[in-house]
């Protein structure tokens, strides 16, 4: 049990770490929480308001800061334990990066952060999900949709396959996002939530190109 507290309180640490924040000040001059409409600090606030170069930036520093928590976590602290620690140090990264102690618990959404730790413990169900999840948001044109069906899908996987634990954890990932999309999820049903066409403007996008 406490290879899996303290991974999830190492995660929490390297979470709090919002790749977001020094990005916004290098290329804004000011905090994230002062960038764009909302003050996000994860990659799609920032990519509207400053570039696809930042937003890049971001995404591949919630990736990192991941990455290496599940490194000290799975390899060098609690090799004993095995993958699951990999789960618990994403866990620990995602609340840290949704409710960073330094920002008064006001974070992003932790979209990257949950991808990424799945990925990290199941490439091949994590794959499933993600797909799953790029299907359901093309088809409805919510993006906020994304968060929280790639973390249930991935449960299913779990539950499917009946990797218990997984499955439980991949569950406090999905409540999570749910917490974190809620409002905009509870705006498609009064239509306050707008639709984005992705695919749509991924193949405008080509057509200009040809």
């Amino acid at each position: 049990m406490y290879p899996r507290i303290f991974s999830c309180l190492i995660g929490y640490a390297f979470g709090c770490f919002l790749t977001a924040e020094p990005v916004a000040r290098h290329y804004a001059g000011k905090p994230c929480s002062e960038i764009g409409n909302t003050g996000n600090p994860g990659m799609a606030n920032i990519m509207h308001a400053l570039g696809f170069k930042p937003g890049i930036l971001v995404l591949i520093g919630d990736l990192v800061k991941v990455i290496l928590a599940v490194v000290l976590c799975r390899w060098v602290l609690f090799r004993s334990t095995g993958a699951i620690i990999t789960l618990y140090a994403g866990l620990g990264c995602t609340l840290g990066h949704d409710f960073p102690i330094w920002r008064k618990f006001r974070g992003g959404k932790g979209v990257a952060t949950s991808s990424a730790a799945i990925t990290l413990f199941h490439p091949l169900w994590s794959l499933v999900a993600h797909i799953f999840g790029i299907i359901v948001t093309f088809s409805t044109k919510y993006l906020c949709l994304a968060g929280p069906i790639v973390p249930l899908a991935f449960g299913v996987c779990m539950v499917l396959t009946k990797q218990w634990e997984a499955a439980i954890l991949s569950g406090v990932f999905f409540v999570l996002a749910l917490l974190c999309h809620g409002s905009s999820i509870l705006g498609i049903r009064d239509k306050s939530t707008k639709q984005t066409d992705v695919l749509g403007a991924l193949l405008k996008k080509k057509k200009k190109k040809e």
